[in-house]
C-alpha cells in the first residue's frame, strides 16, 4: 500500500465517521479518490478545483478560481452538501428502487462525472430499464478516462464504485 493511499484511506475513514448518515459511503469513496486539498488547482482535465474534488465555490456561489484556498472544515462541509444535493438529484430520476449502497455509488460515480453525464449515461438508462445489476454495475467500469485516455485512478475508483454497488 502507498503512503498516499494510507493517507487517502485515513481521510475517508474520517469522513465516514463525520458523516454517518445516507451519504457516509459515498463521502468516503470520494475522499479517497478525490483527496483534499485546501488550495485551488487545475484537475487532470484541466478544471479549478479544491477540498474533495469540489469544483464550484458553494460560499461564494462560483465556480473554484486560481488563487482560492478554504480549510479542512469547510473542504468537508462542501464535500457533504454537493454530496447530499446529488443524491436528492439522483433520486429524482431514478424510477426503479435502489438499496443505499447503490444509491451511494452512483453519488460517487455522479460527483465525479458531473449530474448532466449521469443522467445522459447508459448506466442510468439500463438502471430505470430494470437491466441484471451485474449488466448495470458493469456500466461503472466505462467511465476510466480523462480527455479520452484510460486513467488508472479512475480505473480504481469505478471498480470500488461498482463493488458497492453490487452489495
Amino acid at each position: 500500500m502507498t503512503p498516499n493511499f494510507k493517507k487517502y484511506a485515513i481521510i475517508g475513514a474520517i469522513v465516514i465517521l463525520i458523516f454517518m448518515s445516507t451519504t457516509s459511503n459515498a463521502a468516503g469513496i470520494i475522499a479517497i479518490f478525490e483527496g483534499k486539498k485546501l488550495k485551488a488547482y487545475k484537475d487532470q482535465g484541466g478544471v479549478w478545483t479544491i477540498g474533495f474534488g469540489s469544483t464550484y465555490n458553494i460560499d461564494e456561489k462560483r465556480p473554484v478560481q486560481e488563487g482560492d484556498t478554504i480549510d479542512e472544515t469547510t473542504a468537508l462541509r462542501w464535500l457533504h452538501t454537493i454530496t447530499g444535493d446529488l443524491q436528492n438529484q439522483i433520486k429524482k430520476v431514478i424510477t426503479v428502487a435502489v438499496n443505499q449502497n447503490q444509491l451511494d455509488s452512483l453519488t460517487s460515480l455522479a460527483y465525479n462525472i458531473g449530474l448532466s453525464a449521469f443522467k445522459k449515461s447508459t448506466l442510468l438508462k439500463r438502471l430505470n430499464a430494470n437491466y441484471p445489476k451485474i449488466q448495470v454495475a458493469d456500466e461503472f467500469l466505462r467511465w476510466n478516462k480523462v480527455k479520452g485516455v484510460v486513467n488508472q485512478g479512475l480505473t480504481n475508483r469505478r471498480s470500488k464504485e461498482r463493488e458497492l454497488f453490487l452489495k
